[in-house]
């Protein structure tokens, strides 16, 4: 590895300090020599490397960027991780998706040395990532495509967020949530008679502010609902989802939509009370968000208890089990917390009559 004297001082001076001054000292090597760039470019290189090594993904470090930084840095690691995959080893569906998904946007023009002041800011956060929970993925190029169903509820559940008819998005919802159980069972059908079935999986979805508490129990509810386990990480700003590959692709397209839909519906009746002479405040919304996510979950566990036959049970029992398995073994320790600032009785109300009306269907028992 090549490397460089003004990059090395620099590093010494920035990265393990955190006081402006020292940050200043090093953009100022590294503003002063040209020579410089390409060694400190491998460098990022290295530490999104490291990232990988600790269980990090593309889009965990894009949102913690994000989360920390601002939209230069955000523009400069997505810059780092393209670079750094060509010199990668193969990877799996997901982390493919999330390669494709990364902004192609360059950074802003700036003079050398605010150029280089982002630059030691975004290693500054690189380096002190700490471990996450490895999510292993099948790497294999020939990893299966997205099911015609999935497509199809992807398509339902886009309509329902797009339409401005309250009855039209819940039909489409309650279409979309009637065709994800079926396409969970019939996976589990196929595994169980499969020669070699497959083994439960897990992906990481984003959980961001503001409400957080709110959405992270609005996912828990879609994911047990499709037969997944989620364990929210409130300072990272993420749950981790276990489960099936076709329940956790159902789960990230419902719990997308759904959310996408609460917040219209949240905004609507935060409206309609401002209209009626009451001032709304962050707990209306809190509070919406939780009884819309209690609501929900209530559904959908109704929805799941008209879902299975009999014949069915030791099938989809010999999943939840290899679910919790692999939830133990990722997650040794969790604990549960109680959901705060939910005390506003309009925003409860609200939420729950929203939560109604986003209403799911059954599907027709398999013969």
């Amino acid at each position: 590895m090549s490397t460089s004297p003004t990059v090395d001082r620099a590093f010494e001076a920035a990265l393990y300090d955190t006081t402006d001054a020292a940050l200043d000292t090093g953009a100022s090597l590294l503003a002063s020599d040209p020579a410089a760039d390409a060694a400190l470019a491998r460098r990022g290189e290295e530490f999104v490397a490291a990232a990988w090594r600790r269980g990090w993904q593309p889009a965990d470090v894009v949102r913690i960027v994000r989360r920390e930084l601002d939209d230069v840095h955000v523009r400069l690691v997505s810059a780092l991780i393209r670079a750094q995959a060509a010199q990668d080893g193969p990877r799996g569906r997901r982390w493919r998706a999330q390669l494709d998904a990364l902004t192609t946007e360059a950074p802003s023009p700036a003079d050398r040395f605010s150029h280089a002041t982002a630059v030691l800011e975004l290693y500054r956060l690189l380096l002190r990532l700490p471990a996450l929970e490895p999510l292993e993925e099948d790497p294999a190029p020939g990893a299966r495509p997205e099911s015609r169903t999935l497509a199809r509820i992807r398509a339902l559940l886009a309509k329902a967020e797009a339409t401005g008819f309250p009855e039209e998005a819940e039909a489409l919802s309650a279409k979309a949530q009637e065709l994800m159980a079926r396409h969970s069972v019939d996976e589990a059908l196929l595994a169980a008679r499969a020669p070699a079935p497959q083994t439960p999986g897990a992906c990481r979805i984003g959980v961001e502010p503001p409400y957080e508490q709110a959405k992270a129990v609005l996912l828990d509810a879609v994911a047990t609902a499709n037969h997944c386990r989620a364990v929210w990480n409130e300072a990272l700003g993420f749950s981790t989802v276990v489960g099936f590959e076709s329940d956790l692709e159902a789960v990230e397209l419902l719990h997308t939509s759904l959310l996408v839909q609460a917040t219209a519906a949240m905004t609507k009746a935060e409206a309609a009370q401002r209209a009626g002479g009451r001032k709304r405040t962050k707990s209306f919304r809190q509070s919406f968000l939780a009884a819309y996510a209690h609501r929900i979950g209530t559904r959908l566990r109704e929805a799941a208890g008209t879902q299975v036959t009999d014949d069915l049970l030791p099938v989809l029992a010999s999943r939840e089990v290899a679910v919790a398995g692999r939830l133990e073994r990722m997650f040794p320790q969790t604990a549960t917390t109680r959901l705060r600032g939910v005390r506003d009785a309009a925003g409860w109300a609200e939420g729950a009559q929203a939560a109604d009306r986003a209403r799911v269907r059954a599907r027709p028992r398999l013969d």
